[in-house]
């Protein structure tokens, strides 16, 4: 039964129902006027209405009609049917009492009691609204019957959570059950029928009304507070959405800290930014088999999207997570382009693997971008950095030169400058190796692309100051003094592609990225974009504070981009090809030696030694920052 009209109410058409509406009060009219005669004039005056009955009826039918109509009051959605309604509806009752009055002053013959026109007035009021409101509730029981709504909670029942709270009242979708609010003079209280709870009843709300979804609508608090409360209800285990103010909402005078918004980015390079379509790479990579390796990675699946543009015949993604491989695939293959498309799942040490996929797919060039790059990760796990950053790279640069493969690019980084860190320093091993085969090659060019810091990559430090601000803070900094340089993923990928196209054989490529950035700086620049202010000794009032943790093992103050200062001229202004030296062949296989002799008898003492011994070696003393590390 309910489910037909369920069916009915929801095909009617809008014509249908402003007509149901107007003869609905049209009834309504006639029945006030009936029940009033009743009521002052007994049961024979309603059986047998007299001539003055009729009349009145007569006039006061086309009154109401006229006064519906220029009201609107038919076209009144139930669910928007408040005070506005209610007024509207006060005003057709007065309407059909001065019309009772009227009459009986023009036409004295058919003058009933004062009181029944009166009364016809008061009964009109009450049943019209109380009809509307009965619909109106059945109507909301209806659409709940027949739809799932999500239960949720209202954390702050002032006005923000009051307004939330008649909104969502006749939403099909959700339904709050609750106000939770720390203030103990609305604790108890009902407020537009929800009960108001203290605080700590909001565990035992939560699983008494299954709840999976909590609104913080407190918009007034400070980020810290905000963070706190957040926090407080996450622990239960329910979503948590922060709800800003409604007046907000329209004006932006606040800023939700969810909405931090971007630092712009050519003010934070502090440069202009390189084109990302670049002259010449299309010509070097279109119609060729390209393998990437660490496909899925934030460098790697960037490489993957602009080669795509230069329409090579096949792309061969490669790397070693199921996940991050699945997505770029599945990217990839959105895109309407003729270019083959391969996944291969495989971690790079593995040589063999590395060298059939070579050989099936027929690679004339490798870009290797797959590396272990956060620098406290790579510093616990010491070992597995090298074997994979070192003999990773050997043994994907190994195989192309001995599948022919036409070049290959190793995608490298500021911190294998005079390194202070295990990532750096695995890094630099893994440029000497491709320096090292460059020397003894005929027919792969290799070459490297050193850049620094890329704003939005895995671990950068936006997105993590992004989330610090969004928390209410505090944002963490290693150093006051830090610096770092910056580019854009777009801007990195199209460098390493550039400078394939016109690599000659053991370059190391770099990169004009302009100043260094002070971190403190963009810190400071992001909380203000978000809408906050910084809280320091100077502003203790601040909203968000800016915390030193102290540098991390095997993190530098300041990062580099040359080991040297020779410095050679490409075809393109921004790229500098440096001229660094490196290891003679047999000191490069005795320092690989001694780095697997460590990892094969899993020993970071050895490690430490041979790093240092033929790092030193090539690049001279590297200062005190290396000598600390891991101590």
């Amino acid at each position: 039964m309910s489910s037909r009209l369920f069916h009915f109410v929801t095909t009617l058409s809008r014509g249908q129902k402003r007509l149901l509406s107007f003869a609905i009060d049209l009834g309504l009219i006639a029945g006030s006027l009936y029940l009033a005669v009743w009521v002052l004039l007994g049961t024979r005056a309603l059986v047998m209405p007299s001539g003055s009955v009729l009349a009145t009826l007569g006039v006061m039918l086309p009154v109401g009609a006229l006064f519906i109509l220029l009201l609107g009051l038919h076209k009144t959605k139930l669910n928007a049917y408040h005070l506005q309604g209610i007024a509207g509806t006060s005003v057709v009752a007065f309407a059909l009492t001065m019309a009772g009055l009227v009459l009986s002053a023009i036409l004295p013959e058919t003058r009933l009691p004062m009181a029944l026109y009166v009364m016809t007035g008061m009964f009109f009021l009450i049943l019209s609204v109380g009809t509307r409101l009965v619909m109106r509730g059945a109507l909301i029981a209806l659409y709940r019957q027949n739809a799932s709504r999500m239960p949720i909670l209202i954390y702050g029942a002032a006005q923000t959570g009051q307004q939330l709270a008649a909104a969502l009242s006749v939403d099909e979708k959700v339904e709050p059950l609750a106000f939770v609010d720390e203030d103990t003079r609305l604790q108890g209280m009902m407020i537009g029928g929800l009960r108001v709870y203290p605080a700590s009843r909001l565990q035992d709300l939560v699983e008494r009304y299954e709840i999976k979804r909590v609104v913080l609508a407190m918009p007034q608090l400070k980020p810290a507070d905000r963070s706190a409360i957040t926090m407080r209800i996450a622990e239960t285990g329910a979503e948590v959405h922060a709800l800003p103010s409604f007046a907000d909402l329209i004006t932006k005078t606040n800023v939700a800290p969810s909405d931090v918004k971007p630092v712009d980015i050519d003010d934070l390079l502090g440069r202009a930014r390189v084109d990302e379509d670049l002259p010449g790479v299309s010509e070097a990579y279109q119609g060729r088999n390209i393998l990437v390796t660490g496909a899925g990675g934030s460098i790697g699946s960037e490489l993957c999207r602009q080669l795509i543009k230069w329409k090579p015949t096949s792309l061969i993604l490669f790397d070693h997570s199921e996940l991050a491989l699945y997505d770029i695939h599945r990217e990839l293959q959105k895109l309407d382009t003729q270019t083959q498309i391969v996944p291969v799942l495989g971690s790079v040490v593995e040589g063999e693997l590395v060298r059939i996929a070579l050989r099936k797919y027929k690679v004339d060039i490798v870009l290797h971008a797959a590396a272990y790059k956060h620098v406290p990760l790579v510093e616990e796990n010491a070992l597995e950095g090298i074997r994979n950053n070192v003999f990773g790279t050997k043994a994907v640069a190994e195989a192309s030169r001995a599948e022919g493969v036409e070049r290959f690019i190793l995608v490298s980084t500021d911190k294998a400058v005079r390194p202070s860190s295990i990532m750096g320093a695995s890094k630099r091993f893994a440029e000497m190796v491709v320096q090292d085969l460059a020397t003894r090659s005929t027919t792969t060019r290799f070459s490297m692309v050193r850049f620094g810091n890329v704003l939005g990559s895995s671990g950068s430090v936006i997105p993590l100051f992004q989330e610090q601000i969004a928390r209410g803070g505090p944002v963490t900094l290693t150093d006051l003094g830090v610096t770092r340089y910056f580019m854009t993923i777009p801007e990195a990928v199209s460098l390493v592609l550039l400078a394939g196209s016109f690599a000659r054989g053991g370059d190391v490529f770099v990169l004009d990225m302009g100043e260094p950035v002070l971190i403190r700086e963009l810190a400071e620049k992001m909380i203000e974009n978000a809408g906050y202010s910084v809280r320091d000794a100077a502003h203790p009032d601040g909203d968000i504070a800016i915390k030193v943790t102290g540098l991390r093992p095997g993190e530098k103050l300041h990062e580099e981009l040359l080991i040297g200062s020779d410095m050679l001229t490409t075809p393109h202004a921004k790229i500098l090809r440096a001229q660094e030296a490196h290891l003679s062949e047999i000191e490069m296989a005795n320092a690989l030696q001694a780095l697997w002799q460590a990892i094969d008898t899993r020993s970071p003492d050895l490690l430490q030694k041979t790093l240092r011994k033929w790092i030193e070696k090539q690049n001279g003393l590297i200062g005190e920052a290396w000598q600390t590390v891991n101590e």
